[in-house]
């Protein structure tokens, strides 16, 4: 098969038009969730791939607002190019909301995962056993570029907790808490399934209507 020169310019050119999507994170497992739900229409990078962005500190008290902190400050970074940023945490009713915003450091400024899950398992451990620990994971995705945003998106997921951890699937809290309508952890859910229910899958599934309005 012979291709011209100028059919090969075309594939080429239709290779480079496929549109890019900066993704403000580092964590790999997040940037993976997110370029599964959006396909291979997007090419999803995040901030490894970037170095030079640098995000503004995480100062908001709300998700909303950390999201939109990320998101502006990683745009300003990358000019005419869409960033996509989530603060998102899980809130338990027994804690008072927490660990809120403050999920990822539960533990400590330093704190790993596996840290944030002990804290957890532990505060719950003080509260009385004989009630079901009601909780939820709530993500907000904020779309910006050049600094301004663009477009807010919300998303949730009730269901419980547990006391021990089940499945060593996902991150962060996912080993301990069960989605309504299941009898297994986010730790042992199929990716497929979680990436239906997710609260991230639920906001970007709103964002990309937003998205697909731009290719």
């Amino acid at each position: 098969m012979v291709v011209s020169n100028s059919s090969f310019l075309i594939l080429v050119s239709s290779f480079h038009a496929m549109p890019q999507l900066i993704f403000a994170t580092s964590n790999a497992h997040k940037t993976e969730e997110v370029a599964a739900i959006l396909g291979s229409v997007w090419q999803v990078e995040d901030l490894r791939a970037h170095p030079l962005i640098t995000l503004d500190e995480e100062t908001g008290d709300t998700f909303e607002a950390n999201a939109i902190i990320k998101a502006v400050s990683g745009s300003r970074g990358a000019p005419g190019l869409l960033v996509l940023a989530d603060d998102s945490g899980l809130e338990v009713d027994a804690l008072g909301g927490a660990p809120g915003v403050r999920s990822a450091r539960y533990a400590g400024e330093t704190a790993t995962a596996a840290d944030n899950r002990i804290k957890l398992k532990a505060e719950l451990a003080k509260r009385p056993q004989n009630s079901r620990f009601i909780g939820r994971f709530h993500c907000c995705m904020v779309l910006a570029r050049d600094g301004k945003v663009l477009h807010i998106t919300h998303g949730s997921v009730e269901g419980h907790l547990l006391l021990e951890e089940q499945g060593a699937g996902g991150f962060g809290y996912d080993s301990l808490f069960i989605p309504d309508g299941f009898s297994d952890s986010f730790g042992v859910l199929p990716a497929e399934t979680k990436n239906q229910l997710s609260h991230r899958a639920r906001a970007l599934a709103a964002m990309k209507q937003q998205l697909d309005s731009r290719l």
